[in-house]
C-alpha cells in the first residue's frame, strides 16, 4: 500500500434522498450490464460520454454492484476511491469490484475505456473459475485500485478491447461468451505482465503462500461481517492459524487480524456516511453484538465517534503518493 498522508478534504456529500436514487439508478445499469440481449453480462463504454451522462453522476460518490475496468487514455486529475485520493494520467487502468465508494474530480477531458462486468460473467467455470486468483488485479480494500501502462502495452491492450467491441456487436456467434472471456483473459494477463504497480509486492498465483494470501483476502472481502477471528478464516482455507499468519506476513507484513479488522471497518466508514442506518444498526450488520464495543472500536481506528463522523461537512481523504 503506498504510504499516505492526510492532505485537505474531500467532497464527499452527506446521505440524502438524490444519492438513494442514484444507487437505485446504478443498480438498474447493472441489470442492463447483466440482461444485454446477447446474455453476456458484459459491457463496453467510452469517456468522457458515459462519465455524465443519463441520471448517473460519475462526480459525485457512489457504487456499482458489478465490477469496472476504467482504462485511462488521455487526461489528468484524481479518482476517489474509498477515501483515497489517485492520480489520473494517461495509461492508468483502476480495477473496481462491486460496492467500492468512487467518483471523479468532475473533469470532462477524459478519454478512455469502461469494461463493465455483471458478477456471473467473473465467476467462470471450469478452468476460468481461478480467473481472480492467477490473475489478481481487481481492487480489494488493502491494494492499490490501479496500474499504469506503457505505450507499447497500451496498443497491445486496444487491440484486445477493438476486438471486445466486435465480438459484442456480432452478439450471436457460436462461442459468444467463451469469445469475450478469452479476450478479458489475455487484457488481464498482459495488464498483470507489463502494467507496473507502484510499492506492492507482484502476487504470482502459481506460488503456494501467494496464492493462499489471495484465497484469504477473497474470504475476507465475502465474510468480513460474519467472521472476525484469525482462527475462523483458518478454518475456512484448511490451514492452521500459525500458517495462515506467516502467509499473510510474509506477502504483505502485516498480520491477518490487521486486515480482518481494516475491512470491517471500512464498511463501517461507508455505512456510517452513506446510508441512513441507525449506528447500532450498522453494528449489528457488521456482526457487532454490542453496539456499545463497535463504537470503541471505530473510535479507536478512526480516531472518532461514528455520530461525529457522519455528521462531518468533509471527509478527510488520504492522497496516495506515486
Amino acid at each position: 500500500m503506498p504510504k499516505c498522508t492526510i492532505e485537505g478534504v474531500s467532497s464527499y456529500p452527506k446521505v440524502n434522498n438524490s444519492l438513494t436514487m442514484e444507487t437505485q439508478d446504478i443498480r438498474n445499469t447493472y441489470k442492463m450490464v447483466c440482461e444485454t440481449p446477447s446474455g453476456s453480462g458484459f459491457f463496453i463504454d467510452h469517456m468522457p460520454d458515459f462519465l455524465y451522462k443519463g441520471d448517473i453522476d460519475d462526480g459525485i460518490p457512489h457504487v456499482h454492484t458489478f465490477y469496472e475496468i476504467l482504462w485511462f487514455q488521455d487526461g489528468t486529475g484524481s479518482h476517489f476511491v474509498d477515501f483515497q485520493e489517485y492520480p489520473i494520467r494517461p495509461g492508468t487502468i483502476f480495477f473496481l469490484t462491486p460496492g467500492q465508494v468512487h467518483h471523479f474530480d468532475g473533469s470532462d477531458a477524459y478519454k478512455g475505456v469502461a469494461i463493465k462486468l455483471c458478477t456471473d460473467f467473473m465467476q467462470g467455470r471450469g478452468d476460468d473459475s481461478d480467473l481472480f486468483v492467477k490473475y489478481d488485479l481487481f481492487h480489494t480494500f488493502d491494494t492499490t485500485p490501479y496500474y499504469v501502462i506503457d505505450n507499447d502495452t497500451a496498443a497491445q491492450l486496444q487491440t484486445l478491447t477493438d476486438g471486445m467491441e466486435e465480438e459484442l456487436r456480432d452478439g450471436k456467434g457460436i462461442g459468444h461468451i467463451d469469445m469475450l472471456r478469452s479476450l478479458l483473459k489475455i487484457f488481464l494477463i498482459k495488464v498483470h505482465r507489463y502494467g507496473r504497480k507502484e510499492g506492492e509486492l507482484q502476487l504470482d498465483g502459481l506460488k503456494p503462500a501467494h496464492r493462499l494470501f489471495v484465497q484469504f483476502r477473497r474470504m475476507l472481502e465475502k465474510d468480513y461481517a460474519t467472521k472476525h477471528t484469525v482462527q475462523e478464516y483458518a478454518d475456512g482455507l484448511n490451514v492452521s492459524v500459525r500458517t495462515l499468519n506467516k502467509c499473510v506476513n510474509d506477502c504483505s507484513g502485516r498480520s491477518p487480524l490487521a486486515f480482518i479488522t481494516e475491512r470491517i471497518m471500512l464498511e463501517a466508514k461507508r455505512e456510517v456516511r452513506y446510508s441512513n442506518l441507525m449506528i447500532k444498526e450498522i453494528a449489528y450488520n457488521l456482526g457487532f453484538e454490542d453496539p456499545s464495543y463497535f463504537v470503541k472500536l471505530f473510535k479507536r481506528q478512526t480516531g472518532m465517534l461514528p455520530s461525529d463522523f457522519r455528521e462531518m461537512d468533509e471527509v478527510p481523504h488520504c492522497v496516495a503518493r506515486t
